[in-house]
């Protein structure tokens, strides 16, 4: 079976919360979802999305994608592609014009899948079904109230681990914050600690030593400092042996695979492409590099999490985004369970496309109320 025509729908509507870290804020959702269909009517989906700015209208979206990706997926077997390899020189090693690089990875994985009716994390090699997720609240523009009231509502759900934003020019700040979710959440609980980039090598030495004399026990600390500072991570490592640095979630493959070759970290952050996460994730078990899911759109992460064998963790981070699909991924006390229904599970709901589909770019103020986390209950 071929793929044969294809079909997308724009999406933009505003977020129940601000979401953001030490560098960034969004609070709305720009996205498309990118549906691959067989000459047997079957459809693989996919989301490209934009965090800072609208995408444009559908109309110029289809067009950008008529040009520069379905010359490469028309008439062609999805589980061929997905296993291609290609041979990038000169001016073909560039980005697309728009972010379809993840969705297309993800929609051909998906097509092939339900080809085969496979689940994808089965396609891809899985012995489980389900790996430990921990609540990440996206949180650093959130005031105290309602931080408070994320980590606690996370922590009734049976979550164990959780993540914050740290990275504020003020430490006292971000110490603060770490207090608060100390109080929030049952003891024992695994904190993690996400700084965007925020410090140099020699100041995260300084603070994360600061972190631990006050005596908070990090499981990890992410993305410390800037991504390419393969020397100052690996300082980081040997400096601070009572965490662990969580790193790479910036770095394209040829960029992960550099950082675990320079010893930079003692976890790969990976995110939701299908093809390039498996292929790095295998260097990774090469290596004995435990690999960390971040948050993948709609959980699809799930799938590589339970095929790759040095996954412990993915990431979820209560976005408003299960109203797009027929059905989420489910997580029950903390797991997160890979669903067995045919490809990687996520069906784009009709009413979504027709109560959500925004054919052209809106401003703020045409946006109106957020659809509700169904997770959560907020709107």
């Amino acid at each position: 079976m071929n793929i044969t025509s294809f079909e997308i729908t724009r999406f933009q509507f505003a977020r129940d919360r601000v979401v953001g870290d030490s560098q960034v804020r969004a609070d709305q959702a720009n996205l498309a979802s990118i549906e691959l269909i067989d000459d047997a009517g079957n459809r693989g989906l996919g989301f490209a999305q934009t965090l800072f700015q609208p995408l444009p209208a559908v109309a110029e979206i289809v067009r950008v994608f008529r040009d520069e990706v379905w010359p490469h997926l028309e008439g062609q077997a999805p589980i061929s592609l997905v296993h291609r390899v290609s041979r990038p020189r000169g001016g073909n090693q560039r980005a697309f014009s728009l972010p379809f690089h993840e969705a297309v990875q993800v929609a051909l994985w998906d097509l092939a899948a339900k080809q085969l009716n496979m689940p994808l994390y089965k396609l891809l090699g899985a012995r489980r079904n389900r790996v430990r997720a921990y609540a990440s609240g996206l949180d650093f523009h959130l005031d105290d109230s309602t931080f408070v009231d994320l980590f606690r509502h996370a922590d009734s759900l049976g979550y164990s681990a959780f993540k914050i934003k740290v990275g504020s020019p003020d430490f006292a700040w971000d110490m603060h914050r770490l207090e608060l979710l100390a109080r929030t959440v049952q003891p024992g609980s695994r904190i993690m600690i996400d700084a965007n980039e925020a410090w140099g090598a020699k100041e995260a030495i300084v603070k994360l030593d600061a972190i631990r004399r006050a005596g908070f026990d990090l499981l990890w600390v992410e993305d410390p400092i800037r991504r390419m500072d393969f020397e100052g991570l690996r300082l980081l490592r040997e400096s601070t042996p009572w965490t662990l640095i969580n790193s790479g979630e910036y770095l394209d493959a040829a960029g992960k695979q550099a950082l675990m070759l320079a010893g930079g970290t003692d976890i790969l952050n990976v995110h939701g492409q299908v093809t390039d996460v498996m292929r790095i994730g295998w260097l990774a078990q090469e290596l004995g590099i435990p690999v960390s899911l971040g948050n993948t759109f709609l959980e699809v992460g799930v799938h590589m999490a339970c095929a790759l064998p040095e996954v412990e963790w993915l990431e979820y981070s209560f976005q408003n985004f299960d109203h797009l699909v027929e059905q989420a991924m489910e997580i029950r006390e903390g797991w997160i369970h890979a669903p067995d229904r045919p490809g990687h599970g996520l069906v784009l709901s009709e009413s979504a496309r027709q109560q959500w589909s925004r054919p052209d770019v809106l401003s703020n103020d045409q946006l109106g109320s957020a659809p509700t986390n169904r997770r959560s209950g907020t709107c």
